[in-house]
């Protein structure tokens, strides 16, 4: 190749992937902005990339499989790098939609945290092998020093190739999705071949082999040694294999005292997108709480760990699907006996239905937890324009070195 057939640009910013991006626009990955850069356009990409001028913010990657692994996409960057862009990218969104508040620090999860993962498991003509995929790639990386990971989910890897050798295909890669609980690993197995008798009790001594907590493959339970529970304050909460939770501890936790702050002194409060109880379970030290979540197994969850609790006050729950049934204005006032405050943590798509009718209720106080910062401002917009006050916002990054952005905002009703 010669240098005649690079292409040479200059990064002016980093798109909401994290990728560079250079006028045209062209996409580099794992490059930053004022970086001269040199490699082969292909499309709107460009491939095979030198730095020819680096950043002063670039630093050396903590992990030795960054070169290869696409589990991460940011650690080519200074963490102060990081959370700046990070903050940035929220505050962007909401001046997009004409709007500003204060921004507290942000709280950046530590390396080796994440307790949850979703590792990508094939057989080989030697064994098998278990990582995350290459970027933008089907080859699997192996990672045994990842840095990312918390230790315990490191220890699955050699589980989760035991697996592969058991009920894996030649033809495609398990999906296996591990979680670290309070009682061991909880491992959910996709991609797997059809569970008949012979293969269901290999996996059995497999998951009494290596005490696996609970083992699941596909939607069949397999073996459970004991229940893979998690704590939600003083709740111990089994979750539906594969069901949503916060990425690490720290991060759950710096959302939770959000949360906490914003409903202080509430005696009623109505907690929306629930899932198994992060924030429904603590809230009842203080508080009665009705949990709505679209998915009953995980309120029956949640449900269960505030029956088998001491000392919490009422939860009450309903299975409701937000997006095309929101809670109208009536369900937010029942009987007069107005809910103080809300708590939202919806999906990626934010929850426009939902906002309107809170804002219709004219509930006093709303604690929106976001995982995306554009529908996060949009629905932002809707509750200032009914008269609500954005108070602040704190920006919390559990998805360390990666491009994805989460966030807890206070709002309170203007008089």
């Amino acid at each position: 190749m010669t240098d005649a057939a690079r292409t040479t640009a200059t990064i002016s910013r980093l798109g909401h992937q994290g990728d560079g991006v250079a006028d045209g626009p062209l996409f580099s990955p794992r490059t930053l902005p004022g970086e001269t850069v040199s490699g082969i356009a292909e499309g709107s990409r460009l491939t095979n990339v030198r730095i020819e001028t680096p950043s002063e913010h670039r630093v050396q990657p903590p992990c030795r499989h960054y070169k290869s692994c696409g589990g991460c996409q940011l650690q080519h960057a200074s963490d102060a790098f990081v959370a700046a862009w990070k903050t940035d990218v929220v505050r962007n969104a909401l001046s997009a939609q004409g709007l500003a508040t204060e921004f507290r620090p942000i709280h950046t999860s530590p390396p080796q945290s994440r307790r949850r993962a979703t590792l990508a498991v094939r057989r080989t003509k030697k064994g098998a092998m278990a990582g995350f995929h290459g970027q933008a790639s089907d080859v699997i990386t192996e990672i045994p020093d990842c840095q990312l990971l918390e230790p315990a989910l490191l220890a699955a890897l050699p589980v989760a190739e035991a697996l592969a050798m058991a009920g894996a295909s030649r033809k495609a890669p398990l999906a296996v999705t591990v979680t670290a609980s309070d009682a061991g690993l909880d491992m959910l197995v996709r991609n797997g071949k059809p569970l008949d008798g012979r293969l269901r009790i290999e996996l059995a001594q497999l998951a009494e082999q290596h005490r696996i907590a609970r083992l699941t493959w596909e939607d069949e339970p397999v073996a459970m040694e004991q229940p893979p529970v998690q704590s939600f304050g003083a709740a111990r909460v089994c979750p539906p294999p594969g069901a949503f939770l916060q990425a690490t501890r720290e991060g759950e936790a710096a959302l939770l005292a959000g949360v906490l702050e914003i409903t202080r002194g509430a005696k009623r409060i109505v907690d929306l997108f629930a899932g198994c109880g992060t924030f429904s379970l603590p809230l009842a030290q203080a508080a009665e709480v009705h949990a709505v979540e679209g998915e009953r197994g995980m309120l029956d969850a949640l449900d269960a760990g505030w029956r088998k609790a001491k000392g919490l006050k009422k939860v009450t729950t309903a299975t409701r699907d937000l997006f095309r049934n929101p809670l109208l204005p009536e369900d937010l006032n029942p009987f007069g006996a107005a809910f103080e405050a809300a708590v939202i943590d919806p999906p990626r798509a934010g929850a426009e239905a939902q906002i309107a009718q809170l804002a219709k209720a004219r509930t006093p106080a709303v604690a929106y937890v976001s995982c995306n910062p554009v529908s996060f401002a949009r629905d932002a917009k809707a509750l200032i324009s009914a008269g609500y006050c954005l108070d602040w916002v704190q920006v919390v990054d559990q998805f360390r070195w990666s491009a994805h952005t989460e966030l807890v905002a206070q709002f309170t009703l203007e008089d």
